[in-house]
């Protein structure tokens, strides 16, 4: 009696535990396999993230991405977009910030037509605003000042000076290289009479000393070597004791006439060859 009891005991158990079981759902056979770990590579999740499962993307072979198709990176072929990173576009007409075709504005590298910023610009040409012509007035007979402001573009080279006697006035004459001649500024000036470059005084026979001077203007060569030999002068002319170079220095060219007394003076400009005359009067 007993036995059968027991067997019934385990016939019910055996009963119960077979309806509490739940049966797991099946498993398509072509079903990725899922990992067992993270990818390689994976950075470990940290603090509330580690609570929560890490999520794995596959990426198709095609190389999309898992929800649709790949998207182009900007700065592409094409040029279209903006370079992050990259090269400079070889013209170099715009600047590439960075990559692609460089279609925009070059911050660095040479300019597309090669010329080097060390290249001094070459001077502008004169205009007729720079070179006025002879003033008539200043051929009238005056003790005043005598001003005419000339820019040419380079300065004019001073080739000679000599000066004579005719009958009623001394002349000198100042012989320039080309067809422009320059600026020039006379007047009387007192002692003492210096030298521009070292300010050394320098002594200048007679009792009117009158300053020519010229500008822009230079009296050497390229080499530096003085176009007149001759910085001073004793022509022993009726007014005109003397004659001074004082200055060629930084594109101006100054001598002074050392006259008897500051007699009236006058200024002509003459072509074939360029000169400036100066005649003083007896």
């Amino acid at each position: 009696m007993k036995r059968k009891l027991t067997s019934l005991w385990l016939a019910g158990c055996v009963a119960v535990a077979g309806c509490s079981k739940k049966e797991e759902p099946a498993v398509p056979e072509d079903s990725p396999a899922q990992p067992s770990r993270p990818p390689q590579g994976t950075i470990p999740r940290e603090g509330e993230a580690a609570a929560n499962p890490p999520v794995h993307v596959v990426v198709p072979a095609d190389g999309g991405t898992a929800t649709g198709q790949a998207q182009p990176a900007p700065g592409d072929a094409n040029g279209s977009g903006t370079a992050q990173a990259g090269t400079i576009g070889s013209n170099g007409s715009g600047t590439a910030q960075a990559g692609g075709a460089g279609s925009g504005t070059a911050q660095a590298g040479t300019t597309g037509n090669g010329t080097s910023e060390e290249t001094p610009p070459a001077p502008p040409p004169a205009t007729a605003a720079d070179l006025p012509p002879e003033n008539p007035k200043h051929r009238e007979w005056t003790a005043g000042n005598i001003e005419l402001k000339r820019r040419p573009s380079l300065p004019v080279t001073l080739r000679s000076v000599r000066a004579g006697q005719h009958a009623d006035y001394d002349r000198v004459v100042f012989e320039f290289d080309g067809e422009q001649l320059p600026g020039y500024q006379l007047e009387y000036v007192d002692k003492p009479i210096v030298q521009c470059g070292s300010g050394d005084e320098t002594p200048v026979a007679g009792q009117g000393w009158l300053q020519v001077r010229l500008t822009p203007a230079r009296g050497h060569d390229d080499k530096g070597q003085a176009t007149v030999a001759q910085r001073e002068m004793k022509p022993k002319l009726p007014v005109i004791q003397e004659l001074e170079r004082i200055c060629d220095f930084e594109a101006e060219v100054t001598w002074v006439l050392g006259n008897k007394s500051p007699n009236k003076y006058r200024v002509m400009e003459l072509k074939g060859p360029t000169r400036l005359v100066v005649d003083v009067q007896h």
